[in-house]
């Protein structure tokens, strides 16, 4: 178990260890249909915003490797997710095994303010933060710690400009215990370019909420598309922000 006396770790990442013990998996993966609409949307998302064929792929804060077993079906040439908890990266390893793509798919358990000789190195062309800043201690620094690498940098988050979300981060039991929390689009733009990278693309994506019924979630999907191409309403209606940065002017 991950011990909470590290000032970059969490007690979060406590519960979430726990969340990979009791079910063998995040709630936010199990196979419920809103988390399989809403990460179908975020993956959909992510795939469309780079070219991932060929590349090398380091993906901080995988979790349970849900996500990460996900890149070895858009080509890229190797992928390691990294996770300062240790069940949840034993889970990964299980499952990159059971599904085949463990040559191709690994995990380390690690610090996401120790990364140095991973970008450092030309061992990655994108490194990917999927939902990992909000459960962050410091979640500016970590993208500052960002500025060795020359590659580029994808960020997913809650969208903070949701006033949903805002309410159940005070209200929601899941919420409380996981510290759950999220920032405007705005504040990742200037994290990213405090880092010196430039921003290629941020837009807010997902109508689906984690965790809502099923008559909700098949309702919200139908409206998605419309709700995505409507600037004012998407920006305050949808789940997540997605942004590509890259190094450079």
């Amino acid at each position: 178990m991950t011990k909470t006396s590290d000032p970059t770790v969490k007690r979060n990442v406590q519960q979430f260890d726990a969340d990979v013990s009791e079910t063998g998996s995040y709630s936010y993966t199990a196979d419920r249909l809103s988390s399989q609409l809403a990460n179908a949307r975020i993956s959909e998302a992510i795939a469309d915003i780079y070219p991932f064929e060929g590349k090398r792929v380091l993906d901080v804060g995988c979790g349970d490797g849900a996500y990460t077993v996900e890149f070895a079906e858009l080509g890229v040439t190797r992928i390691l997710g990294v996770d300062p908890a240790e069940v949840a990266i034993d889970a990964a390893t299980a499952r990159a095994q059971r599904l085949g793509v463990g040559d191709k798919v690994q995990f380390l358990a690690g610090n996401v303010y120790d990364l140095g000789d991973f970008l450092a190195s030309d061992e990655f062309d994108i490194v990917v933060l999927r939902g990992v800043l909000h459960h962050l201690p410091d979640p500016a620094r970590a993208v500052t710690s960002l500025e060795a690498f020359d590659g580029a940098v994808l960020i997913l988050e809650p969208n903070g400009l949701n006033p949903v979300l805002k309410v159940l981060e005070k209200v929601s039991r899941y919420h409380i215990e996981h510290e759950e929390r999220s920032f405007t689009p705005g504040t990742l733009r200037g994290w990213c370019t405090s880092a010196g990278y430039r921003i290629e693309t941020c837009k807010v994506i997902n109508l689906v909420p984690f965790f809502c019924p099923d008559w909700m979630a098949r309702a919200l999907r139908v409206v998605e598309p419309l709700v995505e191409r409507i600037p004012a309403v998407r920006a305050i209606s949808c789940g997540q922000t997605i942004l590509l940065a890259k190094r450079g002017t």
